[in-house]
């Protein structure tokens, strides 16, 4: 790239970021911990969400060290409803191994830093840059989207071997002079200005030197690859009742809610009807045998890859005592100590049908 170009590149962007940034509550730090925390919830996730979410994580948890202290559980409900629960399991992880092996202090080192559970390319990026002052890109989807137009890059941005196409451009474009104001200008102008649709053109600092906008076909980029339709799955849970009180289990911890509480239940089969998916469920997971008192309601709701259509049952219990496999636990609690767990957000949709439990 000519050293004039990208000089004036670098001096209007930064300008433009000093003059138009958002005032968030991690950068008014240089914590490396800090800023660790939000970029980990700022993935896949609106600035908007995050922002209480963060505010309460870091009253919580002021600290490497209060973090790796702190139990699991106590973690995931502060999370709830922020979604992507292995964000919050690895953070929880590397925290004890900061604690363990960096004397609770987050490592300036890039190599150490990828060695932590959950932190990848992007965060390690983020944190060497924003904390530390060190030369590192940080490709995101916003990064991605001002570089397509910028330099009329043809890769599309959802294939995964294209990361490298963009990272190449991002460690062109880079100022090592002041790599952590640069980056977050980038990630800026995309969420503020270079919008999916409908961009800002005419706010833009560096519209005049964006190829896409010279030949007229902003609309045209970034480039994706069409991806399927999200397949919608039936799923049905049960509100199991003894004695006044109702079973909630333990999700398996490596899977996609891990850690979290529900209802037992799972996926119906085609030409299964629910409410019989529901007691073979019960039955297989728990080792409870129950019988059907009513069907409480329907909920929707969508995850990034699938939705999920989900009826929820109440149930007796009629005998038995509940097995799990795994690393996981039960509980038999009273329906308003519900709340006290962390629960899947579909569950939180659940919680209207409950209000006769509730009560």
């Amino acid at each position: 790239m000519d050293k004039t170009l990208l000089s004036t590149l670098r001096f209007r962007l930064a300008g433009w970021y000093r003059a138009n940034r958002r005032a968030l509550p991690w950068r008014r730090t240089s914590d490396p911990y800090a800023i660790w925390v939000s970029e980990v919830m700022l993935q896949q996730t609106k600035v908007e969400t995050v922002i209480p979410y963060y505010q309460r994580f870091m009253a919580r948890f002021p600290s490497v060290l209060d973090l790796a202290a702190a139990d699991l559980q106590s973690v995931l409900k502060l999370w709830e409803g922020l979604g992507y629960y292995a964000r919050a399991r690895n953070l929880h992880r590397a925290a004890g191994q900061v604690a363990a092996t960096h004397r609770g202090v987050l490592p300036g080192d890039h190599g150490a830093l990828l060695n932590l559970p959950g932190i990848g390319p992007y965060i390690a990026a983020a944190v060497m840059s924003i904390a530390f002052g060190r030369p590192y890109a940080v490709v995101d989807g916003n990064v991605k989207r001002v570089l397509s137009r910028l330099f009329m890059v043809d890769a599309p941005v959802n294939r995964h071997d294209a990361y490298a196409v963009f990272e190449r451009k991002a460690k062109t474009l880079l100022d090592p002079e002041d790599p952590g104001l640069f980056n977050q200008a980038v990630m800026e102008l995309g969420a503020l200005v270079c919008h999916p649709r409908q961009p800002r053109c005419v706010t833009c600092p560096v519209a005049a030197h964006c190829r896409a906008r010279q030949a007229g076909r902003v609309e045209a980029y970034p480039r994706r690859i069409r991806k399927p339709p999200v397949p919608t799955r039936a799923a049905a849970a049960g509100v199991v009742l003894k004695d006044g009180r109702i079973l909630i289990v333990q999700i398996p911890p490596d899977g996609l809610l891990g850690g979290l509480w529900e209802f037992p239940g799972g996926r119906v089969d085609a030409g299964e009807s629910a409410e019989a998916a529901c007691i073979r469920h019960i039955q297989k997971k728990t080792g409870l045998s129950v019988a059907a008192a009513e069907r409480l309601g329907r909920i929707r709701h969508a995850y990034t890859h699938f939705k999920v259509v989900a009826d929820l049952f109440r149930f007796e219990w009629r005998s038995g005592d509940v097995r799990l496999d795994g690393p996981v636990d039960h509980r038999w609690i009273r329906p308003d100590a519900l709340t006290q767990y962390p629960l899947p957000k579909t569950h939180h949709k659940f919680m209207p049908l409950l209000s006769g439990l509730l009560a």
